[in-house]
């Protein structure tokens, strides 16, 4: 289908990032130029969805906009429709894809950072978007008022728990870890500390420049809509091969989530400190030296 073409892929997430430029794609994180034509692939946040049409618009002479019903393709297929006419809509099993060319979509634009509560910046399509995330807001409060010096916040988002870290005693490092490109653009803007140390990448496989004194971490536990236990588990075994012997982990989950089991096969010793009724804080020390796959 591609064959011939001169395709550009944006993508912000960075394992998907690393895996296009491999096969030799002209990859990146933001579009550049006008296209013939521009494949929408729709997430899951509907605001997202419309600012990612909204530049397809600007950009390409016609636009296919490809998702999932649990995306809600079929709402912004009848949104479409009340601007511009559409053509050759396809449906199978539960995705649909249809496309069209021109129109005035500049209201579905992407505005740019959005302001939060605390002064806290985030954006379209970023976890936790427009609010607080309640996880996080627990973590915080188990945390000791002192922590060790070479910190890493796995999974960072758009800086929430970085920020809040650094307010610490005792910190001097923190490596702020994040692997999609628009949370990690917030967490620059919302950490104005010369400490913080940002890195674009898959946390489950970032390595440190040396052994560290504690992970902090919220990890994700969604690929999909359907929990997924196996990412929070990366984590956990990714945070062990980073710590130094004395080193030390602080993480929050849901209560549902079976953790325990993994980190105690990664730490001798592990301990609920805290939480509410729908998340559990976890302290694990003792880090044991194990590869990150717990070879």
């Amino acid at each position: 289908m591609l064959k011939g073409a001169e395709v550009q892929i944006v993508q912000g997430f960075k394992p998907d990032f690393d895996s296009f430029a491999k096969e030799g794609y002209d990859t990146r994180i933001a579009p550049e130029g006008q296209f013939d034509l521009v494949l929408v692939a729709v997430p899951r946040a509907k605001a997202e969805a419309r600012a990612l049409i909204a530049d397809a618009v600007r950009r390409g002479e016609r636009v296919i906009v490809d998702g999932q019903k649990t995306d809600g393709i079929d709402s912004l297929l009848k949104d479409i429709r009340k601007r511009v006419p559409v053509e050759q809509v396809v449906s199978k099993a539960h995705g649909k894809a249809f496309a069209f060319c021109g129109g005035d979509f500049s209201d579905w634009a992407d505005p740019g950072p959005l302001h939060l509560v605390d002064g806290f910046v985030t954006r379209f399509g970023v976890f936790s978007a427009d609010r607080i995330d309640k996880a996080s807001e627990a973590l915080v409060a188990a945390l000791p008022e002192r922590l060790p010096p070479t910190v890493a916040d796995l999974g960072a988002g758009w800086g929430y728990l970085s920020r809040h870290i650094l307010a610490h005693d005792g910190v001097e490092v923190l490596h702020v870890v994040e692997a999609e490109a628009a949370a990690l653009a917030c967490a620059r803007e919302n950490i104005g500390d010369p400490r913080a140390v940002f890195h674009w990448e898959d946390a489950t496989r970032f390595t440190p420049p040396r052994p560290l004194d504690a992970v902090v971490m919220n990890p994700p536990f969604h690929s999909s809509r359907a929990a997924d236990p196996a990412l929070g588990q990366a984590f956990i075994a990714a945070a062990a091969t980073m710590l130094a012997p004395n080193g030390m982990l602080w993480m929050v989950a849901n209560r549902h989530l079976p953790y325990e089991a993994t980190l105690a096969t990664h730490f001798g010793t592990v301990a609920e400190i805290g939480g509410t009724s729908g998340f559990k804080v976890l302290h694990a020390t003792k880090p044991l030296r194990r590869t990150a796959t717990g070879a």
